[in-house]
């Protein structure tokens, strides 16, 4: 963790969600340097029922106070753009696509608007970026708009796991049910993904023989914290 980490607790307006925690995860400026430029991304998913939920991302470059105009004290926002997917879950396709332009630099930026309703239709699995691409390559979009459509697939997939826990108070039937097939079609999606998913790695080797996962650093570092055992990961699952 960083020295002087803070983390700030808002509010999204809506009383059917947790709050949401915003650290600042950047450790301190290099020495003798000044900060010039900032961009920032953020997604989050939102559960609209069993078989739906939505992704919001963000994207916002900022100049900081002053840079341009001697006298000015606010930051200043030269790109501010929200997308917002509907997707079907399980199957991630997605259903509805809103675009918007809230900040730009040029007033016909947002004639590409529109455009992003070919969206419609898609899967955001395996694939994605490639039509992203595509579709929306150089001239026929709007650069900041591919780079976030790209930031936001990966939450796709994260999400799939959290909405079968909100669904189901768990991730995976009782281990009696769970066949070879059912097993694999679990984490298909994440297969040669990264080196941890190599499909002829040691861990999809060992799930793939029944071997119990590693639990999550992340969640057996909170079980700690909190005084309780990694045993209560198997219990969630299940």
């Amino acid at each position: 963790m960083f020295v002087g980490l803070s983390v700030r607790i808002t509010y999204d307006g809506s009383a059917t969600v947790f709050p949401v925690s915003t650290p600042d995860p950047f450790p301190p400026a290099p020495d003798g340097s000044t900060l010039i430029h900032t961009r920032r991304y953020e997604v989050r998913a939102y559960k609209l029922n069993d078989d739906r939920f939505m992704l919001r991302g963000v994207v916002i470059d900022e100049k900081p106070a002053g840079l341009y105009v001697a006298t000015d004290p606010e930051v200043l926002w030269v790109h501010h753009m929200v997308v917002d997917l509907e997707l079907k879950f399980p199957e991630l396709l997605i259903d509805k696509a809103t675009v918007t332009f809230h900040e730009r630099p040029h007033t016909h930026c947002t004639d590409i608007e529109p455009d992003y309703q070919k969206l419609v239709g898609l899967s955001i699995a395996r694939g994605f970026n490639a039509k992203v691409k595509e579709l929306f390559g150089g001239p026929r979009g709007c650069t900041h708009i591919g780079a976030l459509l790209s930031a936001m697939a990966p939450v796709a997939i994260q999400s799939t796991w959290s909405m079968r826990a909100s669904t189901s108070g768990g991730i995976r039937p009782p281990s009696g049910e769970i066949t070879a097939e059912m097993r694999r079609r679990s984490y298909a999606m994440n297969l040669n993904t990264c080196h941890m998913w190599d499909e002829n790695g040691d861990m999809v080797r060992g799930i793939e023989t029944g071997e119990p996962m590693e639990v999550p650093l992340w969640i057996s570092k909170r079980y700690k914290k909190l005084g309780l055992d990694d045993s209560e990961w198997d219990k969630f699952r299940s």
